[in-house]
């Protein structure tokens, strides 16, 4: 569609190499989802947005390799993904639900130039996720935080329900709050004595939450693909420059 916003996911410009990553720590963000924090040696450190490629061999020599965000910023000290749990797929059922520390898996990053962002680019942030998308959201934020950086990011996460709604104690303690601004949308169910936004993300929730179009904001979209592509076009629409709407998008891979 002429004047939509770009969705891609770049790869490095320099080959990258497999490494084993030993999980050290599994943090349960949700029934479904969980968090592991793994060391990686000889990791040359990432930029807050890009994602790994995780590989997992069987007995029998089988391989299976999806792709994740990191969730963690670059400042921390082990790298973070989040996980959500696939019904029927190859890799997150193992991650997201028997994964325990100690344990080794293959990884292979950091990937993605696009999809990026460091407190040095500057603001203003408008950052949309979609579910498990708000995972490299979760690392810009993480990103600025230990930055003590007060560039103003507002931060717009779709979720079904209450259950689903990750990283939300930590987002609601997260600073420095100058200047950050985080809003929810439920799409299922909705919290007791809920008075926020409901439904999937149109134009109205947009318009609240983000900065004015000509405040030029760098737009950083994540989720599901239908998800990720109606974000896009309803900021392109709204006036927000296509050039500066980056997009990262996953599909129903049985990952």
């Amino acid at each position: 569609m002429a004047g939509a916003a770009v969705l891609e996911r770049l790869t490095p410009r320099v080959p990258v190499t497999w490494r084993v990553a030993t999980v050290r720590a599994v943090v349960d963000e949700t029934p479904t989802a969980r968090t592991l924090v793994l060391d990686v040696p000889g990791w040359p450190g990432h930029v807050a947005g890009q994602h790994v490629d995780v590989r997992l061999t069987a007995e029998d020599g089988y391989q299976a390799q999806r792709s994740y965000s990191i969730a963690s910023g670059p400042e921390d000290p082990g790298l973070a993904i989040t996980v959500q749990v696939v019904p029927g797929g190859e890799v997150s059922p193992y991650l997201a639900g028997e994964a325990r520390p100690g344990d080794e898996l293959e990884l292979r990053g950091p990937i993605g130039g696009f999809f990026a962002w460091r407190v040095a680019d500057g603001g203003p942030l408008l950052l949309v996720g979609g579910g498990s998308g708000l995972a490299p959201l979760m690392a810009m934020l993480r990103h600025r935080r230990a930055q003590a950086s007060t560039v103003e990011a507002r931060l717009l996460a779709s979720v079904r329900g209450p259950a689903d709604a990750l990283y939300r104690a930590e987002l609601d303690a997260l600073g420095p709050r100058e200047g950050l601004r985080v809003a929810w949308t439920y799409t299922r169910e909705r919290p007791a004595g809920w008075t926020g936004f409901t439904g999937r993300v149109d134009a109205g929730m947009l318009a609240a939450v983000a900065p004015p179009p000509e405040a030029a904001p760098r737009c950083f979209v994540c989720g599901p693909t239908p998800f990720v592509e109606t974000v896009a076009d309803l900021l392109v629409r709204a006036g927000h420059d296509p050039r500066a709407v980056h997009a990262e998008r996953f599909g129903p891979t049985g990952s």
